[in-house]
This record gives structure tokens, sequence and C-alpha cells, in this order.
């Protein structure tokens, strides 16, 4: 994941690229479901890495067990 920070991203390989390259970072919440008596039940946070040379952006669901 990441290696080190950088001023305005973290540095993370990028599997376009293949290379390390600068990535903005930030965490989401989502709503799962497509129900909305059952939306407020299915939030997840998900972390969300968009690569600064290609843009190209990785989404992980944090809490996998």
């Amino acid at each position: 994941m990441a290696t080190k920070p950088e001023p305005d991203g973290v540095a993370e390989t990028c599997d376009r690229c293949g290379r390390e390259t600068t990535h903005n970072v930030r965490v989401e919440i989502r709503t799962e479901s497509q129900k909305r008596e059952n939306a407020e039940f299915s939030r997840e946070p998900y972390r969300i890495s968009v690569c600064g040379v290609c843009g190209t952006e990785k989404t992980q669901r944090m809490n996998n067990a």
C-alpha cells in the first residue's frame, strides 16, 4: 500500500503505470443496498486511490473480513 507520504498525496504502485507514483487518497462512505428501507444499514467505508499520473482509480472496501 502506501510507502512514503508526499506533499500532495501518497506514493503507491500504480498497476497501469507499472511504477510508484503519487496518488490522491480519500475515504468515502458508500451505500451498498439499492433498497431504500435498507440504505441506512448498508453504508460501508471505501478507500479511493487515484493515480496523479494516469488518473487510474482503485477502490477498496475497508472492512472486508
